[in-house]
């Protein structure tokens, strides 16, 4: 369990964590600026402000903000149509402070009325989508024009359709060189023997790739010419020579914006769709967290809403807690909120000391890193799982995964829902559903009766009950009277009991598992 007496107790695991967050970040910050049509550093501002501000006001311990891939044709529709970047950063601004008050009204609550089945269905998609905009940049596509030829950024059956092209008119062999040499290390530092060794395992798999890119590609320069991949092909960050230097790259709202019905109308759009967003990858961050946490939604949307206010005000994109990066961060060993604070430093840090180190990185290498994220998000085990827990479970995340690649990450959400609640609405045809909670004080032994019919909509109700059990006590959750337990309430229940053991809660179940089975058949 990670230590809890103060922020800096589990540096040992959030440094290393932060570090591989960093260079996971640093390419998306700047293809996300890329394809919403905005200056490239609006893009690292944002992963600046989505580390240091909002991670700090955060009270996830896994979740890290940054610009969102979901928002890109939002933000490049409304660059578009207002004309001007400042006009656009009052938008920003002013999405920021609806999501304030989000936060402030407590209508954090929504995330928790999204079936898991669908949330699973947005990790699969946003992973699957994340290879395929990885893939020309492991083949060395990195000019602007090209890029957007083979990969648009806009989610359609064309864009995927593509990328058959690049095996027959690009092919960069040197960039696919060290996509392989990169991908490889990854693979191999997540074995045994790398694991096993106390040296090499202080290593972060992805910073061994990255400089042993650096090193090919130095090696190609000098001895193999046709290989070595150009700066077109490289991280390109501007030169700050100082603070008057990085002041020169900030921009700022427009004061007028704030009377313009076309920026409130933009601002509107994207504080809500943002809120989403930022509430499905909250949970969907703490699902994958090992110590099964549970961040609270209304502080989030609060540090979401000033975040995007500063970004409004220095110049950045919108941001939002990103299950890319989160998943990143849980997966390198994360343990508190100081990951993600680390790796906003590390984003300004490196824009301001090392800018010509970074701009020796090649693309194709942070490209491997990055393809090697998506097929975590969506390993083929996964579709497995999700079939074996029935049509119910199944149809929804297939849905959804089908709609963020040929749609968009709304659509795709959207699509999972109508489906997921189809089958709610046939199941409450047959069982109406009710949840009641009884509290034995004199004992300190707390019974939670489930109902009937236990669907996904009961689970925002059962975590807030659980969530109030106090510590050192015991809780008795009986399923006796149930004749349908949802799955996501199952988890629900799982996730209490592993993260119960650290809060000295005695946990009995009764007749769960038998509804289970019978439900099975």
């Amino acid at each position: 369990m990670p230590n809890r007496k103060g922020l800096f107790a589990n540096l040992g695991s959030d440094l290393p964590a932060g570090l591989v967050v960093f260079l996971v970040a640093l390419p998306l910050c700047l293809g996300i600026a890329l394809s919403s049509g905005a200056p490239l550093f609006s893009g690292v501002i944002a992963g600046i402000v989505g580390g240091i501000v909002v991670g700090f006001l955060s009270g996830s311990h896994t979740s890290v903000s940054g610009p969102a891939a979901g928002l890109t044709v939002i933000v490049l529709n409304a660059i578009t149509d207002l004309g001007a970047f400042d006009l656009f950063l009052t938008a920003v601004f002013l999405a920021g402070a609806i999501q304030v008050g989000l936060g402030v009204a407590k209508a954090g609550v929504i995330g928790y009325y999204f079936p898991t089945s669908v949330i699973k269905g947005m990790l699969a998609g946003i992973g699957i989508i994340l290879i395929i905009k990885q893939i020309p940049y492991a083949f060395g596509v990195a000019d602007t024009s090209t890029l957007l030829e083979y990969a648009p950024f806009v989610n359609d059956l064309d864009a995927v359709l593509s990328l058959k092209l690049l095996l027959t008119n690009v092919i960069e062999y040197g960039s696919l060189i060290v996509a392989l040499m990169s991908l490889g290390i990854l693979l191999l530092w997540e074995k045994p023997m790398i694991q096993q060794n106390k040296v090499l395992k202080l290593l972060p798999g992805a910073l061994v790739a990255v400089l042993a890119s650096i090193g090919l590609n130095k090696f190609f320069k000098f001895f193999v010419e046709g290989l070595y991949i150009t700066t077109e092909d490289k991280v390109k960050l501007p030169e700050i020579s100082g603070f008057s230097s990085l002041v020169d790259q900030l921009m700022f709202l427009n004061p007028s914006g704030f009377l313009n019905a076309e920026v409130w109308m933009v601002a509107i759009t994207i504080g809500i769709i943002a809120s989403l967003e930022t509430l499905l990858s909250l949970e969907a961050a703490d699902k994958i967290d090992p110590y099964k946490r549970i961040s609270p939604p209304n502080r989030e949307l609060f540090a979401q809403g000033v975040g995007n206010m500063v970004n409004g005000m220095i110049g950045g994109l919108p941001v939002t807690a990103v299950i890319v990066r989160s998943s990143a961060n849980v997966s390198s060993g994360a343990k508190s909120k100081m990951s993600a604070v680390f790796h906003g430093l590390l984003l300004l840090l490196s824009v301001l000391i090392i800018p010509n180190l970074l701009n020796l990185i090649p693309l194709a290498s942070l490209a491997a890193i990055l393809l090697l994220v998506g097929y975590k998000l969506a390993k083929i085990s996964l579709f497995k799982t999700m079939y074996k827990l029935g049509w119910d479970q199944f149809l929804p995340f297939f849905a959804t995964i089908l709609g963020i690649i040929l749609f968009d990450l709304l659509k795709g959400i959207g699509i999972g829902m109508a489906i997921g609640v189809v089958y709610i609405l046939m199941r409450n045809y047959k069982n109406a559903y009710f949840y009641k909670e009884t509290k034995d004080l004199d004992s300190e032994v707390y019974h939670i009766v489930l109902s009937e019919e236990v669907s996904f909509l009961n689970k925002g109700a059962l975590i807030s009950a659980l969530n109030k059990i106090p510590n050192d006590s015991k809780v008795i959750i009986d399923g006796s009277n149930s004749k349908v337990i949802d799955y996501d309430v199952l988890e629900v229940i799982e996730n209490f009991r592993t993260n119960a053991l650290e809060r000295s809660i005695e946990v009995e179940t009764i007749d769960i598992q038998s509804v289970v089975t019978k439900s099975l058949h």
